[in-house]
């Protein structure tokens, strides 16, 4: 049964989830939870993550997955809300390149688990798809388009799926970005601060008022490269979309904005290539007047929240500093090209590209 999300849950919980580290996990320890709820043996090895504890398991037979322990902090609903999303959009679009929920022993899709630190966690096991991390492979427009198409996809399988854990604290959550002050607040002042806190400020004053009139729906909301995977062969195809730990009820072209601030170009018009992924969504997933309107600055919007959000990160957590930050200094870089290129030009060449790929 779907879990309501307490009304205790608030800007105190995002805190916890992002300011507090979580104990880390052995491979035995999780290797001992594979066998103890899913019959399985064999090896596993940490993945990166944000939040969770992430492993790769190789089975003794031959297969891959991916072990997930949520961290402590992390309300079970959310857990639920995600899990379930997951199991929604296969049964909607089977085809949809995205992870397997693998039922336990008993049957159930997740279950908590009690930790060796004492923690109490939720466990989760998780098909592991193939395929080579986009952040790894020479970018091209035929792949942009079928990324867009992809996502397109992902969010019309996603469309009816409602939970009362959709409307969650998330400090990635575009809609919300006023949450940055207190992290804007602590950062030292400098030429890169005043930039932050001035765009915060237009948005809260010029853009978040308008968001309400939008359509609204669960999206995945991460959709960086090194949450997608291409086909290694023809690195066209999209063959994985993965961690939907950043899911939330929003605004729908929140979707597309998060996607195309990591699809910027380095030439005069950095939309040319991100254009691409748009076309691609657009077409599979047609694109209001009044989304296309608010795209550029909602782009902005995610890359300021980038920066801030990975700089007051690593500071805390200097030992995880180079995953933090990998997205840092392209998304500032991208951020100051994109201020440039001004808003009437840039929601000019958007209303031009879709309305090429059909009238919205």
């Amino acid at each position: 049964m779907s879990e309501a999300v307490s009304p205790a849950v608030s800007q105190g919980v995002i805190d916890q989830l992002f300011s507090t580290a979580a104990a880390p996990v052995a491979c035995s320890e999780a290797l001992a939870l594979l066998w103890q709820h899913y019959g399985l043996r064999g090896e596993a090895s940490l993945l990166n993550s944000e939040r969770d504890a992430n492993f790769h398991i190789h089975t003794d037979d031959g297969r891959e997955f991916v072990l997930k322990l949520t961290h402590p902090a992390e309300n079970r609903a959310v857990t639920d809300f995600q899990s379930r999303a997951l199991l929604h959009a296969r049964a909607a679009d089977p085809s949809l390149p995205i992870p397997q929920l693998i039922p336990r022993l008993d049957g159930q899709p997740y279950a908590p688990v009690s930790m060796a630190d004492g923690s109490r966690r939720v466990l989760r096991l998780l098909s592991y798809l193939s395929g080579q991390p986009l952040h790894q492979v020479q970018r091209t427009p035929a792949q942009r388009a079928h990324l867009g198409q992809t996502l397109g996809r992902l969010d019309n399988a996603l469309r009816d799926y409602e939970h009362p854990a959709a409307h969650h604290p998330l400090l990635w959550d575009i809609q919300h970005a006023e949450r940055l002050q207190p992290l804007l607040a602590e950062t030292p002042d400098s030429p890169q601060k005043a930039v932050l806190s001035d765009w915060l400020a237009h948005f809260m004053q010029q853009v978040q008022p308008r968001l309400d009139g939008l359509r609204h729906q669960v999206i995945h909301n991460d959709l960086n490269p090194y949450n997608v995977l291409v086909d290694p062969q023809d690195q066209i195809t999209t063959v994985g979309l993965i961690d939907f730990g950043d899911m939330v009820q929003a605004p729908l072209i929140n979707e597309l904005a998060v996607a195309c601030s990591y699809q910027l170009s380095e030439n005069d018009n950095p939309l040319d290539s991100a254009g691409d992924l748009v076309a691609g969504y657009h077409a599979v997933c047609p694109l209001l007047d009044a989304e296309i309107d608010l795209l550029y600055e909602l782009i902005l919007t995610r890359l300021c929240m980038t920066v801030t959000i990975t700089g007051w990160r690593a500071a805390r957590y200097p030992e995880n500093r180079t995953y933090i930050l990998r997205n840092n200094a392209l998304s500032w870089d991208g951020m100051q090209r994109l201020w440039l290129l001004g808003r009437d030009f840039a929601s000019d060449y958007l209303y031009r590209l879709c309305r090429t790929k059909g009238q919205a």
